[in-house]
């Protein structure tokens, strides 16, 4: 098949777990990476080592480990410049995940400064959206009087772009959205909504949870008018440990922006009367980070950048095609998001006629196939196409097409055992 990535077989052995067997001694097929990713063998050494020669704590131990530690925690941020094509590492913010960095931004913007929302302004996102990048907009606008709007969706479950002069206006003050969406897949136009987002002088916020493990990214290449503000990730989902996540912001957006968390390593001096702050990054990373985390997600996306992005990108799209015609001869299967053909991510979801997206779950456990079932953290999305909830696959870098195969396999046997004829 054109587009898989090369030595797909070399690929899959960096990955342990994708070795094991599940009960009734079936292979394990793997289709849950949208929710996490596995870990390379690579990731798990990166953070043992460090836990057994090299622990302690980053910028304040005056020892030789406190050295180690802090420089493989830098080194570990300049790693996620590079990745990014960031035009700076100071720009780069270690938190706990994507969650955490969209509620960075968000609580920010309600306190001071440039960027403060206030009432009779706007903030817009979409209806395909995480619900971690709208819940913290709408307790922003409901803490502010602000009003939170939103792009809705085509049929074919794209953003509606045609009402965007109305939508971003000159009341609106921040347009946020995903970059690939979790449920539907879909591949937004970032360039020419950041772009009309900028005419009105609004911060555009990327959320790349989705994006960011499957597609090349290049800040510092994009035009200015078109790169977002800022663009968060999360660690899980790009070969990485969990508890950690990124938010990347421009000089401009993070210097104008108050701390967020206050405590230890985010000041520059504390007095009784009041407090001065660090320099960036570390005014937003107060406390003790996330620093073994950190060294895994430093080799997590060095282990990326060595497969190289855009064959992990080509990888992606032929599989994503290869599940989708698969996913078509199974009678009474109805898919959500764009179709064959079409640029999409790998998350898929679809429902399978008059059968909860639960029970299809099960019934592909039992044959040892991995999905998730429910609304994937996106309800508008779902209410959008009058379901509750769906089935998810999601293949990645390591997905085979004979993994592919034993999931429409087990999906026909699934729609057998419900008795699904259309």
């Amino acid at each position: 098949m054109d587009g898989l990535l090369p030595q797909l077989d070399v690929v899959r052995k960096d990955f342990p777990i994708l070795e094991r067997t599940l009960a009734g001694n079936r292979p394990l097929v793997y289709l849950d990476s949208a929710n996490t990713s596995q870990k390379p063998q690579c990731v798990i050494d990166a953070m043992v080592d460090h836990l057994e020669h090299h622990n302690a704590n980053v910028a304040r131990a005056m020892h030789q480990l406190g050295a180690e530690s802090s420089e493989a925690f830098e080194a570990a941020r300049d790693t996620v410049a590079e990745f990014l094509g960031a035009p700076s590492r100071d720009e780069v913010v270690f938190t706990k995940n994507a969650s955490e960095a969209l509620n960075l931004l968000a609580n920010t913007m309600a306190w001071a400064g440039e960027h403060q929302v206030g009432e009779g302004d706007e903030v817009v996102v979409t209806e395909m959206e995480h619900h971690s990048n709208i819940v913290p907009w709408q307790l922003l606008t409901q803490r502010t009087g602000a009003t939170l709007r939103w792009f809705g969706l085509t049929d074919d479950g794209r953003l509606d772009t045609s009402d965007i002069d109305a939508l971003i206006t000159e009341r609106t003050k921040v347009v946020s959205l995903t970059w690939v969406s979790n449920m539907l897949g879909t591949v937004n136009p970032i360039a020419d909504i950041a772009r009309r987002a900028h005419e009105v002088g609004a911060v555009v916020v990327v959320d790349a949870a989705q994006a960011a493990p499957q597609m090349p990214i290049d800040l510092a290449a994009m035009p200015v008018e078109e790169r977002p503000d800022a663009l968060v990730l999360t660690g899980h989902k790009t070969v990485g440990p969990t508890g950690i996540g990124v938010l990347w912001g421009s000089r401009a957006l993070l210097e104008a922006l108050p701390p967020f968390l206050g405590g230890g390593e985010m000041i520059e001096t504390v007095r009784m009367e009041g407090s001065t702050y660090a320099g960036l990054p570390h005014k937003f990373e107060a406390g003790t980070p996330p620093i073994v985390e950190a060294v895994g997600l430093g080799a997590a996306l060095r282990y990326l950048s060595d497969l190289g992005m855009d064959a992990v990108a080509a990888h992606e799209r032929a599989i994503t095609a290869y599940a989708l015609e698969g996913l078509s001869t199974v009678p009474g299967v109805r898919v959500m998001g764009p179709g064959v053909g079409e640029e999409r991510g790998g998350a898929i979801s679809f429902e399978l006629a008059g059968v909860h997206p639960h029970d299809v779950a099960q019934v592909l456990d039992s044959r040892g196939v991995a999905v998730r079932a429910g609304h994937h953290c996106a309800r508008p999305a779902h209410a959008r196409f009058g379901v509750q909830s769906t089935t998810r696959m999601s293949s990645y870098l390591y997905t085979t097409p004979a993994e592919i195969d034993a999931f429409v396999e087990a999906l026909e046997a699934a729609r057998t055992y419900f008795g699904v004829s259309a």
